[in-house]
């Protein structure tokens, strides 16, 4: 009895696509750590470009009125 209780509960695979999801998920965010991580500089100058070049439109537009 207890030899077909543990042969059964070997062969269930109920759960495994959630283990297998939950991995998947982990590398996904692990990867995108580290690209984030990588480009975070570019990101950084990238942004300050852009509110550079707004704060220079703004002050042109409002300096014109």
């Amino acid at each position: 009895m207890i030899h077909s209780f543990v042969n059964a509960f070997l062969k269930d695979e109920d759960g495994q696509d959630l283990v297998e999801y939950s991995l998947l998920m982990a590398f996904i965010a692990l990867g995108a750590v580290a690209i984030l991580t990588t480009v975070k500089g570019q990101i950084t100058a990238l942004w300050t470009a852009v509110n550079t070049q707004l704060t220079t439109a703004t002050t042109h537009v409002t300096a014109g009125n």
